[in-house]
């Protein structure tokens, strides 16, 4: 009995510490079976975005109608939402009660905190590879893309760790849609690459007011000559412009320092001229620049058929569109001989479940929307990239390139352009490093421009206490104060205050432990007391 209790907590002590350890594995490995079942009918689910055209969820029930035809025994489930947002908090909400969809439309970044789970999102190495069913497998009743089809750069965005955990399915960048009208009515003359410098000497230069307060340039009560869409983007890729710190593939949050600030400055400088606003703020650039009201709108690739005086898509009354012409421009760079743009748009990801017949279907389904029908007709939706060179390279997308500017819907100028300009520049864009927690950094970083615009607008004073004051209240925002800082990509990654389950119980058993020794000591010394 003297040694018993030592001996049983120490079993216990070492059993869950053996279950936590197994604990922390966020997806077992898939195991491929030997043949697709084609006897028994398979219901899947899918959940994608569509932003709001109706054109795109065609598209996606085209191709489930397609797919159900070379598979009549796969039913796919539609479900569309309008924010990938919602999706991600669904998908969040399901994976507790194990109702997750079995494909889902995503982001690499969301993907991290899916796999804080156990056993969700199947990695798909394995299934690249099958000889019989992956990508480009002899199996397949329709032309897959094999693995080398794929643009490298975009596949790459799919990795978590050493593992690609979804395929890319489309993609955009961030695009400057220039009035290079008023530019040039400006006394300027658009650069190859834009700049900084260029952008808010221009943008300052198109504030200059008649006697009547309407504006010189347009003649309107209303300039706003640069508004950017997505303050996070434009904050991430400023920093990666000036090689500063943001986060890294360690998962360290280097967002809130001296560059961050220098940024934040002229942002407000700007701001409080009038010159430059944000989408939350202001509005919607594309309806500034296509009433004449902005000079510089950035908005996504995927934005393109918005934008200008013939664009297909307009939400202002066409009385009020003014005439001008769009150059699609890079973003503005600080160094132009080193120039990047951001890389965007979803990838598509699978969640285990407990049949493999049912993941591999889901697995041939995600295949199909790599076929070149679904990447050609869905890119010519929008100013997306085809993610295949499969499909980039096929006669069919070639002729859509080569129709450019031929008309005002399918083949319109500025939406070709859009795409042309990621299509021809892979190698600029770049991706930030995904780790659970990586999705509120980037919320905080277009927050802080937020912040600052919003407070000099309304007159307060930003300066460094200011700026003090405001990393601080943003780091307590998005929980950045008390991020536990693990490997991006490792399947163990956690948030403080978010431990696993079984994490939790092996604090509560070395507690345990702690008090039955105490006991233990305490009646050892008693004993002593009392013989003494």
């Amino acid at each position: 009995m003297k040694n018993r209790l030592l001996v049983i907590a120490l079993i216990l002590t070492i059993g869950m510490a053996l279950t936590a350890c197994h604990g922390a594995k966020a997806s077992e490995d898939f195991a491929i079976p030997e043949s697709f079942d084609e006897s028994r009918n398979i219901e899947i689910t899918f959940w994608a975005k569509n932003d709001t055209n109706i054109t795109q969820s065609k598209i996606y029930s085209q191709a489930i109608e397609d797919f159900h035809n070379l598979y009549p025994n796969i039913t796919v489930n539609l479900r569309l939402y309008t924010d990938y947002g919602k999706i991600y908090n669904d998908v969040i909400t399901n994976i507790s009660t194990n109702t997750t969809p079995n494909v889902c439309i995503t982001y690499p970044d969301h993907i991290a905190t899916y796999l804080t789970g156990r056993n969700t999102v199947v990695s798909l190495d394995e299934l690249f590879d099958d000889e019989k069913y992956g990508l480009g497998g002899s199996e397949l009743k329709f032309d897959s893309p094999r693995k080398d089809e794929i643009v490298p750069e975009f596949l790459k965005e799919c990795m978590l760790g050493e593992s690609h955990y979804a395929l890319p399915y489309m993609r955009s960048t961030e695009a400057c849609y220039v009035n290079k009208t008023y530019v040039e009515k400006l006394g300027y003359t658009l650069p190859e690459i834009l700049t900084w410098d260029f952008v808010w000497e221009v943008s300052e230069a198109a504030l200059a007011q008649n006697s009547d307060g309407t504006y010189k340039i347009n003649g309107q009560n209303v300039m706003i000559p640069f508004i950017y869409k997505s303050t996070d983007n434009m904050m991430i890729t400023m920093l990666k412009q000036k090689n500063a710190g943001y986060t890294d593939t360690d998962g360290n949050i280097l967002l809130f320092n001296d560059d961050t600030k220098d940024i934040l400055r002229t942002v407000a400088d700007h701001t409080g001229t009038g010159a430059f606003s944000t989408f939350k703020i202001s509005g919607y650039p594309a309806n500034f620049l296509n009433a004449g009201q902005c000079i510089f709108a950035v908005d996504s690739t995927a934005g393109s058929t918005w934008m200008g005086s013939d664009a297909p898509l307009i939400d202002i009354a066409k009385e009020k569109v003014a005439d001008f012409e769009t150059e699609v421009m890079m973003l503005p760079q600080y160094d132009t001989s080193r120039p990047y743009m951001i890389s965007q748009g979803p990838s598509v990801c699978i969640f285990n479940k407990a049949d493999p017949q049912e993941v591999l279907a889901s697995w041939l389904f995600t295949q199909y929307l790599l076929s070149n029908e679904v990447q050609i007709a869905y890119s010519q939706t929008e100013g997306y990239v085809p993610v295949t060179t499969k499909a980039q390279q096929s006669p069919e997308y070639q002729d859509y390139l080569a129709k450019e500017g031929s008309d005002n819907e399918m083949h319109y100028d500025v939406k070709i352009k859009a795409a042309r300009l990621l299509m021809n520049n892979p190698d600029k864009t770049f991706v930030t490093p995904v780790f659970n927690g990586s999705t509120s950094v980037r919320d905080a970083a277009g927050q802080l421009i937020e912040n600052v615009t919003k407070s000099v607008r309304r007159k307060k004073t930003v300066d460094d206490a200011f700026f003090d004051t405001l990393f601080s209240d943003t780091k307590a925002l998005y929980h950045l104060d008390q991020s536990m800082v693990r490997k991006a990509g490792s399947a163990d990654r956690q948030e403080l205050g978010e431990l696993p389950s079984a994490s939790k119980a092996l604090l509560s058993i070395l507690v345990i432990t702690w008090i039955l020794i105490g006991i233990y000591w305490g009646r050892e010394l008693f004993k002593k007391c009392t013989n003494n």
